[in-house]
C-alpha cells in the first residue's frame, strides 16, 4: 500500500463515446497522487482501441489498462481492486465526470472527519455530460439502518481508506446493484459513512441505463433486502417504502 495514493477503479464496457472525457476529468485533478485502473471488461465496440490510442498519444505512467473477459461491473471493480496499490480506493464509472478539485476536497474532508468511508453530492447530467441543474444533496453521515432507506450514496463519489477498512473487505458482492450491496456490507460492520455535501461529480444518465429503468431498480433493491441482507418481508417492505420515496424525490 502506498500512503496517500488514490487508486481509481473504472469498469469499462462499451464506453468508446465517453471514456476519454472521463479520463480527462481524472487527469485534471488538482490532487496528483493517484493511479487510474481502467478495467476493459471485454467491450464489443471500439473502446479498447480508443483507450490504447489515448495512452499512445498522451502517455501517463499513472494509468493502466487492465483487459479481462466480460464479467460485469462487480467482477471488473474487484479485478481493479486486486491491482490497486493506493491507500485510498475510489470509483468513477466510465461515463461520469469529476470536478477538478474532487479528490483534493474529499481527501481533506476525510482527514478532518477521520472517515473510513466517504461520499459526496453530485449533479445529474445529460448524455453530453452537461449538468442539468438537478443536484443531489447528501447528509453528514449515514449508518447501516439509514442506508437501507437511503439512495444518496452514488458510486462515482465514493472513497474508502484501506488503513481503516481492509482491502479484502471492499470486494463487491456478485449480485445486481453490487455497489449498494457493498455499502451495506461495509456499514453493517458498524462503520459510519461521512457525506461531503458538495457537488463534485456529474452523473451522466444515458438512455437504456439502470437509472432510466425504474422497475428494474425496484426489483434490485428488493432482492438486496431479501437475499443479500436477509431481512424479513415486513422489515424489507418498511425500508422499501422509504427507499422508493427518496428515489422518486431524487429524480424530480
Amino acid at each position: 500500500m502506498t500512503e496517500n495514493k488514490v487508486s481509481i477503479i473504472v469498469p469499462v464496457y462499451n464506453a468508446e463515446k465517453y471514456i476519454e472525457e472521463t479520463v480527462a476529468s481524472v487527469k485534471a485533478q488538482t490532487y496528483k497522487n493517484w493511479e487510474l485502473l481502467l478495467v476493459e471488461d471485454g467491450s464489443t465496440d471500439n473502446t479498447a482501441q480508443v483507450m490504447a490510442d489515448m495512452l499512445k498519444k498522451e502517455p501517463d505512467e499513472r494509468i493502466q489498462i487492465l483487459p479481462k473477459e466480460n464479467g460485469g461491473a462487480a467482477r471488473a471493480r474487484n479485478y481493479g481492486l486486486s491491482h490497486a496499490t493506493g491507500q485510498y480506493i475510489a470509483y468513477i464509472d466510465a461515463d461520469d465526470l469529476w470536478s477538478n478539485d474532487k479528490l483534493e476536497k474529499q481527501l481533506a474532508f476525510m482527514g478532518e472527519k477521520s472517515a473510513a468511508f466517504c461520499f459526496t453530492g453530485y449533479e445529474f447530467a445529460d448524455e453530453n455530460g452537461k449538468g442539468t441543474g438537478k443536484v443531489v444533496k447528501v447528509p453528514e453521515t449515514i449508518n447501516y439502518k439509514q442506508a437501507l432507506q437511503n439512495t444518496t450514496i452514488f458510486t462515482s463519489t465514493v472513497i474508502f481508506d484501506t488503513r481503516k477498512i481492509p482491502k479484502e473487505n471492499l470486494e463487491m458482492p456478485i449480485i445486481k446493484s453490487e455497489d449498494t450491496a457493498l455499502w451495506f456490507k461495509v456499514l453493517r460492520t458498524g462503520i459510519i459513512a461521512c457525506g461531503l455535501n458538495e457537488n463534485l461529480v456529474r452523473y451522466r444518465r444515458v438512455g437504456g441505463s439502470l437509472s432510466s429503468n425504474k422497475l428494474e431498480a425496484l426489483r434490485r433493491i428488493w432482492n438486496l433486502y431479501r437475499k443479500s441482507e436477509k431481512l424479513s418481508i415486513p422489515y424489507s417492505a418498511y425500508n422499501f417504502f422509504f427507499w422508493a420515496i427518496r428515489a422518486v424525490r431524487r429524480r424530480l
